[in-house]
Formats: C-alpha cells, structure tokens, sequence
C-alpha cells in the first residue's frame, strides 16, 4: 500500500496525465501543490486542482503554484483568479497567488487589477499589483 511519501514522490517526478490526474484526488495537499509545480501536470488537473481546499496556508500555496504554472492556460489562470478573489473577500490574504496573476499576459490587467477593490486587499497589495500591471504595459 502506497504511503504519503510514495504519492509525494510520483506527484513531483510523474509525466503521463492518467497517473497525474488519479494523483490529483488524493486527499494531501502537499500531493496536490506537488503537482501545482510539475511541469508535466496538464491543464485539466490543474484546472481540477483550482477548487481542491485544505487550510489558509496550503490553499494559498497551492493557487501561488497554480497562478505561475507554465502550462496554466485562460482557464486554469480565470479559476484561480475567482478562488483568489472569493479569498480576499473571506479576509484570507492570497497575496502571492494574486501577484503571480499580475505577471500573467494570458489575463486582462482590469480582470488582476480588480482584486485589489476587494475588502481583504491591503494597500500593499494595491500599490504591488499596480506596480507589477504597470510593468506589462
């Protein structure tokens, strides 16, 4: 039988998309931000990924991963940028995951800009997300 460590071990060095999806429904979250960084992860895990929900901690990490992942495509990148937003509004600080969206091309400046109206953004992350939009103009 399989322990954490052996899924932790497959989540970060596996490449074919069954094995990783099937990954993706294990009940760790350091499984699931161990596919967050795998370059292999396809877009459909990580879309699946978008809603997965543990602890402040582990749920900003993973949507910081999901944000910078290379293969994140609009979809994957709209997700995370409504779990991100709905956090704010929790008064949870996602701050690195809404940052990380900031540098991504594949979204609207207004669509990142708009989490810094959001109750939980602090004005430090106002100034840091315009800074960081400002640069991609």
């Amino acid at each position: 039988m399989p322990t954490p460590a052996d899924y932790l071990a497959q989540a970060q060095t596996e490449r074919d998309g069954s094995a990783l999806e099937r990954l993706a429904r294990c009940p760790y979250p350091f499984v699931w931000q161990a596919l967050a960084a795998n370059p292999h992860t396809p877009p459909a895990v990580l879309l699946d990924l978008t809603a997965a929900r543990d602890s402040a901690w582990n749920d900003n990490k993973l949507l910081r991963l999901l944000a910078e992942h290379p293969s994140a495509d609009s979809a994957v990148l709209r997700a995370v940028l409504e779990a991100v937003a709905a956090k704010l509004e929790e008064g949870e600080r996602p701050y690195a995951a809404a940052l990380a969206l900031a540098d991504r091309p594949e979204l609207e400046p207004d669509e990142v800009a708009s989490l810094g109206t959001l109750p939980g953004a602090s004005p430090r992350l106002r100034r840091r997300l315009t800074s960081r939009l400002d640069l991609r103009t």
